[in-house]
């Protein structure tokens, strides 16, 4: 029976700790389909008395259209160029004997230690000298510069873990390195791979700082960035602002739970190698 207990008492206490963490989305949610009216009410109701698309109606004339196309863009193809370096960089360091190979794993930690505000002013030279700013290829470049050292690290763990007999077996039926690479090591370490991949996409996805430093023209901004727009000058819009934050989470949700077997077989995969 204290097993039953203790593994009931253990269920009980991550769902009451899920629901709090959960709580403010649902709210969230509820607030952005709320009348004006309503959003003040004593006490505040937890469910609308009456659903009003008003917010949504609200932020698509203020050009979220826009705003989204730009977040799928950013983020879509820094995953790209993330997992296109990120991989075989990885998969070098786990396979052959690197010269200097502590030394780039060090500095690949200590480029996540730094915090975004200390690279950006470097940045903005660069891509002003390159001619690059008020482009999607700023705030790009600058998400894939911090993506990239993360996906490596992750994904060298896994390409140690993959056995080098199943590479040696490939070799003999005649397949070359790069061969093998491409149809055993890359499948079996597809978990990780997606992992790597979606992790740098949610990362892009809540960028603000690359996206309005490296970005004036406000016709390039992406949601997190647009998202002012709702803010006027005259107060705050709350089920307008709540619509739009729905619309901006409501792809991270999507994607999470397409690809929710994958990342938890990767993250523990990773874990525990």
């Amino acid at each position: 029976m204290m097993p039953r207990r203790k593994e009931w008492l253990l269920n009980c206490i991550g769902v009451l700790i899920t629901a709090v963490f959960l709580f403010p989305v649902y709210w969230m949610m509820m607030t952005a389909f709320k009348s004006e009216a309503e959003l003040f009410k004593v006490p505040p109701s937890l469910w609308p008395e009456t659903f009003q698309l008003s917010g949504f109606q609200a932020v698509f004339t203020e050009g979220i259209a826009r705003h989204f196309m730009n977040s799928v863009v950013i983020s879509g193809i820094t995953a790209i160029i993330v997992l296109l370096l990120a991989v075989p960089s990885a998969y070098g360091l786990a396979r052959f004997q690197v010269w200097g190979k502590k030394l780039f794993i060090l500095l690949f930690l200590v480029t996540q230690m730094l915090p975004a505000t200390v690279i950006l002013t470097p940045l903005f030279i660069v891509f002003n000298k390159l001619n690059i700013l008020n482009t999607y290829i700023g705030p790009i470049l600058a998400s894939a510069t911090l993506g990239i050292p993360f996906s490596v690290l992750m994904l060298r763990t896994f390409f140690l873990g993959i056995p080098k007999d199943l590479e040696d077996a490939a070799k003999i039926d005649g397949c070359s390195r790069f061969t093998a690479f491409i149809r055993i090591i890359l499948p079996v370490a597809m978990p990780g791979i997606a992992v790597s991949g979606a992790i740098s996409f949610f990362f892009t996805w809540g960028d603000l700082i690359y996206s309005m430093t490296f970005n004036r023209n406000q016709e390039l901004w992406p949601l997190t960035a647009g998202i002012y727009n709702v803010i006027s000058q005259y107060g705050i819009q709350w089920n307008d602002l709540m619509a739009f934050a729905v619309i901006s989470v409501l792809p991270v949700i999507i994607i999470f739970v397409m690809l929710q077997k994958q990342l938890v077989k990767g993250l523990v995969s990773g874990s525990i190698k």
